[in-house]
């Protein structure tokens, strides 16, 4: 009989470490370890039944994973949030840039009529409470994909705030064992997409792509109310058709239109939170989800090893399953906000300015 083998599992809004004995390791409901050979189709560990548990002292070997989601949905638009270049996946490369777009010196933005519409539609669907007055701030961050050294983002005064979001989830082993939850919605913002950078490892090079630069985003942000992969990837699933019933969004996540950043973070149950991170570009909800996992299990591990866990930006390897550091996490400090106090920011004010062109 094979050695029993240890493996952490999310029993409700807790990570307990089991026991597995070696005949049940290839039956179902088996645990996904650290490695990058975990099976594909293989069930997330928010549906899976924890087999054995070993009889621990008070708080030992309990965790609880705390998640949170930053969405960001391309809004279903004709032009730009703040220019009337074309918005159409797959043109040739650098062909929908506007003189804005680019960054030109004195060129002004003019707000996307449609775009602020689209916000407001989907606040009212997820239940928040529509700002009358609505500011955009500039938030500065350097890369090559963003001409203009900064985004213009929403953050002191969002289009919609307060919201929640109804999704469903199965439990235990029976599929038709269904509970309800609700996730709180903190905000709903516009903002400006970046470009897109194209590697070329042949030439050691980077070409970039500006057709994206400026295409309006939703970004959806919710709150830490969710505790495992399976839980985030069923609400950015139910975001999803309502996105697509209300017509704000074709949210379609093969073609880049629905991207997601989660924040993760450990503790153990009574204690205060823990340090989080947070998984970038996650654009699929299967991948979603394995990442998430893979995320707590890692900072478990991290912390049963006395090590700690840095605030970092990190992505994740789909081919080996796990997530990968990216580089430090900038604070509010670093992104050295800006309010945009312009006539052509002000959503419903008397002195509000749209675009014809939507």
């Amino acid at each position: 009989m094979a050695a029993p083998m240890l493996r952490w599992w999310c029993l409700g809004r807790r990570w307990v470490l089991a026991c597995i004995d070696g005949g049940s390791r290839h039956g179902r409901g088996a645990a996904i370890g650290f490695t990058s050979s975990r099976k594909r189709g293989q069930t997330s560990v928010a549906q899976q039944p924890l087999i054995t548990s070993q009889k621990s002292r008070k708080g030992e070997h309990e965790w609880a994973a705390v998640v949170g989601l930053e969405i960001h949905a391309q809004i279903s638009s004709n032009s730009k949030l703040f220019s009337g270049s074309r918005v159409h996946f797959a043109a040739p490369p650098n062909s929908l840039v506007s003189f804005f777009d680019a960054s030109l010196p004195g060129t002004l933005p003019v707000l996307n009529r449609r775009c602020v519409e689209a916000a407001v539609m989907t606040g009212l669907a997820l239940n928040c409470r529509i700002n009358k007055k609505s500011l955009f701030d500039r938030k500065h961050y350097f890369y090559a994909d963003l001409p203009a050294g900064y985004q213009i983002t929403q953050q002191r005064l969002p289009i919609a705030v307060n919201g929640s979001l109804a999704y469903s989830v199965c439990v235990g082993k029976k599929p038709s064992r269904v509970i309800t939850k609700t996730v709180r919605i903190k905000q709903i913002q516009l903002e400006q997409d970046s470009g897109k950078s194209l590697h070329d490892e042949l030439r050691s090079q980077t070409l970039i792509d500006l057709n994206r630069a400026g295409v309006g985003l939703l970004e959806v942000v919710l709150e830490p109310d969710m505790s495992c992969g399976e839980e985030a990837a069923t609400a950015v699933r139910e975001l999803q058709l309502i996105l697509q019933a209300l017509g704000t969004s074709r949210a379609n996540m093969a073609e880049g239109q629905l991207r997601v950043d989660a924040n993760v973070s450990v503790h153990h149950p009574g204690e205060p939170l823990g340090v989080r991170t947070e998984v970038k570009n996650l654009n699929s909800a299967k991948f979603l989800a394995k990442a998430i996992d893979s995320e707590i299990e890692r900072q478990i591990h991290e912390l049963e090893n006395g090590r700690e866990i840095l605030n970092e930006t990190r992505s994740f390897d789909y081919k080996l399953g796990c997530t990968m550091p990216m580089r430090d996490k900038e604070g509010k400090q670093d992104y050295r906000w800006v309010f945009l106090l312009s006539k052509y920011h002000h959503v419903f004010g008397v002195r509000a300015s749209f675009k014809s062109i939507c």
